[in-house]
C-alpha cells in the first residue's frame, strides 16, 4: 500500500557513487587516492609504489574478476558488509586498454561474432566494435560499484576540438576513445578536474561551456575545493573531507 507523504523528507548525504577525477600528469591525483582513508586503489600502471597506500595491482580482465570475488568474500563473511568505503581504479586509459579482450569475448557471444578470429575489436567495420569495448569498459565499472559505496576513476586529460556555430574551440575531456568518455561521464555522479596551484592541489566541479566537469551533489556542484596543500619541506597533507561528507 502506498502513503502518501505529510510533511517534506530530510535531505541525505549525497556522496557520489562514481567519481571521475581527470588531470594532467603530475597534479596530484595518486597523492590525494592514496592519502584517502578506506579506500582500495586497483594500480593498473604500478604508480604507487613511492606512496603508502591500500594497493592491489591487475593487469588483466582475470585480474579484475579475481579482486572482485575476493571483495565479495570479505563482504560474505562480514555479514554484507563493504571491506572498503571506497574503491578506486587507477587509469581510465589502461582500463579501456585492459578490456579489449574482454570486448572480444563479449562479441564473439553474439550470432555475428561467433566465429571472429580478429585480435582487435576496434578494426571492426563501421566501428562497431567500440560498442563491444564501451560494453566491457561499463561491465567492470558496474562490477566494483556494486561492491562498495563510492567507485572512483582516475583519468588523463586530453585536449580536443569541437565545433560550436561554427567556432572551433577546444575541450578538455577524460583520455578515452570516441563516445566512451561521454558516457561514463554522463554516468558519473560529479566529475573532478586536479590541478595545482602553487602549493595547493584542487579538485575544480565548476561546469559550463566546454568543460565535462559538474556535479549533481550540493557539496559539490560548481565548487573548487583545496584538498591538499604542501608546506616549504615538500610534506603534503591532504583533506578529502569536503567531497566525501561524514554520512
Amino acid at each position: 500500500m502506498i502513503v502518501l507523504p505529510k510533511e517534506k523528507s530530510t535531505p541525505k548525504v549525497n556522496n557520489p557513487s562514481l567519481l571521475i577525477l581527470f588531470g594532467r600528469p603530475k597534479a596530484g591525483k595518486s597523492t590525494l587516492m592514496a592519502n584517502l582513508e578506506d579506500n582500495l586503489i586497483i594500480d593498473l600502471e604500478n604508480g604507487y609504489q613511492a606512496l603508502s597506500a591500500l594497493v592491489v595491482q591487475a593487469r588483466s580482465i582475470n585480474d579484475f574478476a579475481e579482486i572482485a570475488n575476493a571483495i565479495k568474500e570479505e563482504m560474505n563473511n562480514n555479514g554484507g558488509k563493504y571491506p572498503y568505503k571506497r574503491i578506486t581504479i587507477d587509469n581510465a586509459t589502461r582500463l579501456e586498454e585492459m578490456c579489449l579482450s574482454y570486448a572480444i569475448t563479449l562479441y564473439r557471444q553474439t550470432p555475428m561474432g561467433k566465429a571472429y578470429q580478429g585480435t582487435d575489436i576496434r578494426t571492426l567495420p563501421n566501428g562497431s566494435g567500440y560498442m563491444y569495448l564501451r560494453q566491457a569498459v561499463r561491465k567492470v565499472i558496474d562490477m566494483f560499484k556494486s561492491l562498495c559505496e563510492s567507485l572512483i576513476l582516475v583519468a588523463h586529460v586530453k585536449e580536443k576540438m569541437i565545433n560550436k556555430e561554427g567556432e572551433e574551440l577546444s575541450e578538455m575531456s577524460i583520455d578515452l576513445t570516441g563516445k566512451l568518455g561521454d558516457i561514463l561521464c554522463g554516468e558519473a555522479d560529479a566529475i573532478g578536474y586536479v590541478y595545482r596551484k602553487k602549493n595547493e592541489t584542487i579538485i575544480s566541479f565548476e561546469g559550463g561551456e566546454n568543460t565535462i566537469r559538474e556535479a549533481r551533489a550540493d557539496h559539490l556542484r560548481g565548487k573548487k575545493i583545496i584538498v591538499a596543500t604542501s608546506d616549504e619541506n615538500n610534506k603534503v597533507t591532504v583533506d578529502m573531507s569536503k567531497i566525501f561528507l561524514p554520512e
